[in-house]
């Protein structure tokens, strides 16, 4: 069976709720406090509890912000590819969700903000595999040249997907311009899609996004409740959402990548896929946390519910 290989980082996020943020020198009280795994683990988690096998490609690193991170991918089944800890700790991101269920982040780089070429070297990529770029990971640079090096050399057999995340807001820069060409998958939702192409709606961007891509690239760009837009070589499908009450919307997208990955790695076509990815990313925002995303049965269980099939 094909394998996710996850390239981005792997981050502690210290979690807290809040009604509202505070302003500039202000202070609140938070509801609730923890320290979970984030970051790329949640794309990681997502996909390993919809049956991918997935293999963590980044730096981790020695003390405590490490050691939780080992042991939430020992827990998930994710496999460390990079053996060797690094000197420093991994990195922190304090992750805060007002009573809107907006989250906002800051967010600190730690250990797993470098790669080398000698980290990729002896890495097993296999016809089939999924190889997922996370757009933080350009930004970093004692990562981002190495990492594209390898990526870009990488046999077409091997599938490419792209997430920008918020930071990466245009398709100008050395690295992402030399990524383009080699993308198989792009995923986003739609303010990351609109920026990226300083479009004014989710049709415009995903016609000038297969302006920068190769024609064959299959595009997903979520649109929150309502679902998410897929796209490929001209054909153009929405796949509705799921109606819930949302509390927690930190990690939602993270979930819908993972588990339409999954998806397509099982064989299922890009609409079953995206319609998996749906339920998954709507049970997501219906608990707190990052690394929500349900596992197969449950998005069996949405679905069903909601088709009736």
């Amino acid at each position: 069976m094909p394998k996710m290989l996850h390239t981005g980082q792997v981050i502690i996020d210290l979690v807290m709720a809040v009604d509202q943020l505070p302003q500039a020198g202000g202070d609140v009280l938070a509801q609730s406090a923890s320290f979970e795994a984030g970051g790329g683990f949640n794309v990681m988690a997502a996909a390993a509890r919809n049956g991918l096998p997935v293999v963590y490609l980044g730096r981790h690193g020695t003390g405590r912000f490490g050691d939780l991170a080992r042991e939430a991918m020992a827990v998930e089944g994710i496999r460390i590819g990079i053996a060797n800890r690094a000197e420093r700790d991994t990195g922190l991101c304090v992750a805060i969700t007002d009573a809107s269920a907006e989250r906002s982040f800051v967010s600190y780089i730690g250990a797993e903000g470098d790669l080398t070429v000698e980290d990729l070297a002896g890495v097993t990529v296999e016809a089939g595999d999924y190889v997922y770029v996370s757009g933080y990971s350009l930004l970093l640079a004692g990562k981002g040249q190495a990492l594209v090096d390898w990526v870009c050399a990488l046999p077409a057999e091997v599938k490419v997907v792209f997430d920008p995340g918020p930071l990466v807001n245009s398709p100008d820069a050395p690295l992402m311009q030399a990524l383009l060409a080699r993308i198989d998958l792009w995923t986003s939702n739609s303010v990351e899609a609109l920026r990226f192409t300083g479009a004014s709606d989710i049709a415009q961007a995903l016609d000038r996004l297969a302006g920068h891509l190769p024609a064959s690239v299959l595009m997903v760009v979520r649109d929150g409740p309502q679902g998410c837009w897929i796209n490929q070589s001209g054909e153009r499908r929405h796949v509705p959402g799921f109606k819930v009450d949302a509390v927690d919307s930190n990690g939602a997208g993270d979930a819908h990548a993972g588990v339409f990955v999954a998806g397509l790695a099982q064989g299922l076509s890009a609409f079953d896929a995206a319609r998996r990815a749906n339920a998954a990313a709507a049970l997501a925002v219906t608990r707190w946390g990052p690394a929500t995303a349900p596992g197969t049965a449950e998005v069996d269980a949405l679905i069903r519910q909601t088709f009736g099939a």
